[in-house]
């Protein structure tokens, strides 16, 4: 099964941060659906290099990112990351220019959600939950050592 998403961010985010969003975003979503095998798709080299072991990450945020997702994809009987140059996507190129339009798709079978907020991660590495009124952040009981 294919499911698309598309996602807009409210908040400033480098390249690579976008990337990790969006493959948490699907993760949790494939995992939220009750997916027992994932094969994710990116067009970031760096992201995917990190994920499969071939690039370390350096920096701290990025750090966090690929900690949380080697948590996520242990929820997988079998996970992939897959490198896909962006111009050999034509798919990802349409669901990002339907993510920068602002208009919603009339296919049904593309997700479009709007991230206000960064994924923000904490020394121990636990995600903190922010609420979509942005009156509290929760702590999550998840660790991720």
């Amino acid at each position: 099964m294919l499911i698309e998403q598309s996602l807009r961010f409210a908040f400033k985010a480098s390249n690579n941060q976008a990337e990790y969003e969006a493959l948490v975003v699907g993760i949790l979503l494939a995992k939220e659906m009750g997916a027992k095998v994932l094969v994710a798709k990116s067009d970031s080299l760096l992201v995917t290099g990190q994920v499969t072991g071939e690039f370390q990450a350096k920096d701290p945020q990025m750090a966090a990112y690929l900690e949380y997702v080697q948590e996520l994809k242990g929820s997988f009987a079998f996970f992939e990351v897959v490198h896909v140059p962006r111009e050999q996507n034509d798919r990802a190129d349409l669901l990002a220019k339907l993510a920068s339009s602002g208009k919603g798709g009339r296919q049904r079978t593309i997700i479009q959600e709007t991230l206000k907020t960064p994924r923000v991660f904490v020394a121990d590495h636990q995600v903190l939950q922010i609420s979509k009124s942005m009156e509290r952040v929760t702590r999550s009981h998840r660790s991720f050592s």
